[in-house]
């Protein structure tokens, strides 16, 4: 039976839930400058905002993860879904700027609540050699939504500034009762309840990370940050770097992006699983640390719009192969934590996504091609740390997970 229509098509419904999360993060992106306008915003409140989101999902997805292994997968996802449709209810109703901050502060949690326990979700209903296919799945509907957002976002807005985010919480609203009729609960109330009698300590974000640290699987979850922050800070100054150094137009910008973004979705939902059943995860992350870091170098010295175009499409690429890699690796070493490992994927990558705008935008002040060298170096450092790093090649067993608990 195909992965997609197994368990009552759990995994569609995944990919439409997490779709419909990412989409409608990408809905702000063609209206905002309106809502400037409206709500006399500045580019510092604006930042502010986008911080925000990533921020609250940092810190609430270790905890979320934890809580998808304790009280099940689908809880999380069902209350994620809602907490996202009442965050794009709340933004499409603000008539000011701190009810737009509470909205965004909601769709992190939203973010936090759904992400760790889709990945966890992946990990209990594939096999060990169907893992990359499923997870280069849910990457790929987290990239079309990106992608499809801001299109849907201002072909909706001709109709009224406000309508995306309506739109975007009705769909929000239908999958959230669809998950919870349809989806089936993929932990056994055996091992939920299992994981809720184990002795644990309460924790809070920095013990967690300390806890990730003294991992076998804290490589991983460094190539996540990396990762992140690397193509935050090539993202975030990417329309300023092409618009001041060779004058591309907003056309020029939207058809690299877009284009570059829609490759990298296709590969993840077609090719990505066999990619890394015939190569291995480690190979395929050292691959795509390697040529992202040379691409995002070398796109300082491109300078025909053919060339621009051909370095970022093999960034982002290199990326959007990356990233579902390290979450297949990190999801076969976590054994029985899946839910605290998909957390702290999560964390780490919201980590990534707060401090890389905010160092591109700074170094971008100092010198135009500062946020790229620093981009470059980041990923290629990567490389050679995780050349260099004895990570963890098989899942731990319950039992040892739990002395690991203990301990």
């Amino acid at each position: 039976m195909s992965i997609l229509t197994r368990n009552r098509g759990a995994m569609l419904l995944l990919m439409l839930n997490i779709f419909l999360a990412f989409m409608g993060i990408g809905l702000v992106v063609p209206v905002l400058p309106k809502f400037i306008s409206e709500l006399g915003m500045n580019g510092s409140s604006m930042g502010l905002m986008v911080a925000a989101f990533a921020l609250t999902q940092l810190l609430l997805s270790p905890s979320s993860g934890k809580w998808s292994d304790r009280y099940g997968r689908k809880k999380l996802i069902v209350s994620g879904m809602i907490v996202f449709m009442l965050s794009e209810l709340v933004f499409g109703l603000a008539s000011s700027v701190p009810i737009l901050f509470v909205a965004r502060i909601m769709g992190g949690v939203g973010a936090a609540l759904l992400t760790p326990s889709i990945m966890a979700y992946v990990a209990d209903v594939t096999s060990f050699e169907e893992r990359g296919k499923g997870m280069g799945m849910i990457n790929a509907a987290i990239n079309t939504g990106f992608i499809i957002g801001p299109g849907i976002g201002g072909l909706l807005a001709t109709h009224g500034i406000r309508i995306p985010f309506f739109a975007a919480a009705g769909a929000a609203g239908i999958a959230a009762i669809l998950s919870w009729l349809v989806l089936p609960e993929s932990l056994g109330k055996e091992k939920q309840q299992y994981n809720r009698e184990l002795p644990r300590q309460s924790e809070n974000l920095f013990q967690q990370f300390a806890k990730s640290y003294r991992s076998p699987y804290f490589m991983g979850l460094l190539i996540v940050f990396v990762v992140a922050f690397g193509l935050a800070n090539f993202e975030t100054v990417f329309g300023l770097f092409v618009d001041h150094k060779y004058g591309f137009t907003p056309m020029d910008i939207a058809i690299i992006i877009t284009t570059g973004s829609i490759l990298g979705a296709v590969v993840q939902a077609t090719i990505f699983g066999w990619i890394i059943n015939r190569f291995g995860e480690k190979k395929v992350i050292h691959c795509c640390l390697a040529v992202g870091g040379l691409f995002i170098f070398l796109t300082l010295f491109a300078e025909q719009y053919v060339m621009i175009m051909l370095t970022t499409f093999i960034i982002f690429l290199a990326m959007d192969i990356l990233r579902p890699a390290v979450s297949t690796s990190l999801s076969r070493q976590a054994g029985d934590e899946q839910g605290f490992v998909a957390g702290m994927n999560s964390s780490y990558t919201s980590l990534g996504n707060v401090i890389g705008p905010l160092i591109a935008g700074l170094l971008f002040d100092v010198h135009i091609n500062m946020p790229y060298m620093v981009a470059a170096v980041a990923l290629l450092v990567c490389l050679v740390l995780s050349l260099r790093y004895k990570q963890a090649g098989e899942p731990r067993s319950t039992a040892r997970a739990a002395e690991q608990r203990r301990g």
